[in-house]
């Protein structure tokens, strides 16, 4: 971290933290919009993140502050359980109102946040404040919460508090990463593993297309009324719950049975995605970059020509990717309709990738794109 949040803290409050806490964001290496379809997804934790310092005041107050905004929020106990409009703050405010709801003890915390995750860019943001904040309470309290049970009240907050119907990944992958390691996690039965991820002379490059993600949710609905098409279809068949219980071999046998063009194309997907995941795995396992990188360009390819959620600016980042002779696999990552894409790059060639890329995007798109260079980190510490 390039800022000292004690002193920051110092400047804001007029005291010393007590403690400083760091969560991560994520990206999902691969294993994309098949979570809904009981497939499997592959995330790892970053190294950008959120740092959150607190200390107790004797005001019964809950105060939030951000370097990263300039709003300033204070609420009490009394009115914790009450949204506050918009703000970022709704986030942090929401966890406290769940420990309190789970009869904790907790009253009068002062808060100040930095992030370096960008905004809006789908590396989870928000799964890694609502988990800063409820990892920091956790620990501070010494309340006795396990891992997953952060999880899910996370999820709560996301779910009920801020009205976003998302699923379990960002915040079990923020909070359940380990450094140098993906997980392979059933979004379903919450069943998991953790995969060695060995970069070797390899680094991580996220690439922000800096396009607002306004058509995601509306599409992503979408998606998921598709799928369930194809599922009922192939159900007049054979018995299924979710799409992803067959491999392309079975599929192969009972895809005559969906007649619309588009809806085999949103199930083609959805089960060569699921298999690609099991790929990977057994590929990153065997410390296969290589092969790696060529299931990540498949998937970008699925994503872009059968489930049509990449966009112009993805297809920009992966395209150019696709040519740079120093980068092995690239694909968008997350909903899609702008957001991230993920590179394999060597290293050493950071700044030169950046450059060129930054280049090749602004000519065609218009506007920039962000690069960001990260390590498979580790899940929430105390520091």
């Amino acid at each position: 971290m390039n800022i000292s949040l004690q002193e920051k803290f110092a400047q804001q409050y007029h005291k010393n933290a007590e403690a400083i806490y760091f969560t991560p964001g994520r990206v999902n290496l691969i294993g994309e919009h098949i979570d809904y379809n009981g497939g499997l997804v592959m995330p790892c934790a970053i190294s950008l993140g959120t740092w959150v310092a607190i200390a107790p005041n004797n005001d019964g107050q809950f105060r939030f502050k951000s370097l990263n905004f300039d709003i300033e929020t204070v609420v009490t106990s009394n009115t914790i359980n009450e949204k506050n409009g918009s703000t970022w703050t709704n986030y942090p405010i929401g966890v406290i109102n769940e420990f309190i709801k789970d009869g904790k003890d907790i009253n009068g915390l002062d808060f100040l946040f930095y992030g370096n995750i960008p905004i809006g860019s789908g590396l989870s943001s928000s799964a890694s404040i609502e988990i800063a904040t409820a990892y920091a309470l956790n620990t501070y309290y010494n309340l006795g919460y396990d891992k997953l049970a952060l999880v899910k009240i996370a999820k709560r907050v996301e779910n009920d508090f801020i009205g976003l119907n998302s699923g379990i990944m960002d915040q079990f992958a923020v909070t359940f990463g380990e450094k140098d390691k993906a997980i392979v996690l059933d979004c379903e039965t919450l069943k998991y593993k953790m995969i060695d991820v060995d970069l070797g002379n390899y680094v991580l490059a996220i690439i922000n297309t800096n396009k607002p993600r306004e058509l995601a949710d509306s599409k992503y609905n979408e998606r998921v009324a598709e799928c369930q098409i194809a599922l009922k279809q192939l159900n007049k068949e054979i018995t299924l719950n979710y799409l992803c219980e067959l491999n392309a071999e079975k599929f192969a046998l009972h895809s005559h049975l969906i007649s619309d063009e588009t809806i085999l194309n949103r199930a083609t997907h959805v089960i060569k995605e699921n298999d690609r995941v099991h790929l990977a795995a057994k590929a990153l396992n065997g410390g296969d970059l290589a092969t790696f990188g060529r299931l990540m360009y498949a998937s970008h390819e699925s994503l872009h020509t059968l489930y049509e959620v990449s966009g112009k600016e993805l297809d920009t980042v992966v395209d150019f990717c696709s040519g740079y002779e120093h980068v092995i696999g690239a694909r968008m990552t997350g909903a899609g309709f702008g957001g991230c894409a993920i590179a394999l790059l060597e290293k050493g060639y950071e700044e030169d990738f950046a450059k060129h890329l930054t280049g090749y995007y602004l000519e065609r798109i218009g506007y920039s794109a962000a690069i960001y260079i990260s390590e498979i980190g580790g899940g929430p510490s105390i520091l």
